[in-house]
């Protein structure tokens, strides 16, 4: 039976993957290490979301090397932001 107030995106209903993406709609890009920082996951945790959420193609993921050590660079991609702008939209249709 359909819901009158949508369906929220399981993707974007776990807790780690909505951080990230929350995160990421406020900043050009963030790398690892700083997403790492500000969800206070584990690495290992962080790096199976941010797999998902590459999958799903709501964020691209660039993997360079900087002064030798590698770098994870992760930005939210149009199918990203429309995903989360939907999520919030379906959240406050619960509220009102």
């Amino acid at each position: 039976m359909p819901s009158k107030f949508g369906n929220l995106d399981p993707l974007l209903h776990s807790q780690l993957r909505l951080a990230v993406i929350s995160l990421l709609v406020s900043v050009e890009s963030a790398d690892f290490n700083y997403l790492l920082e500000e969800t206070e996951a584990s690495k290992g945790n962080l790096s199976v979301q941010i797999s998902k959420l590459k999958m799903a193609e709501y964020i691209s993921v660039e993997k360079t090397f900087k002064n030798n050590y590698p770098l994870t660079t992760c930005k939210i991609t149009n199918k990203g932001l429309q995903a989360f702008e939907n999520y919030v939209n379906t959240l406050k249709g619960y509220l009102k």
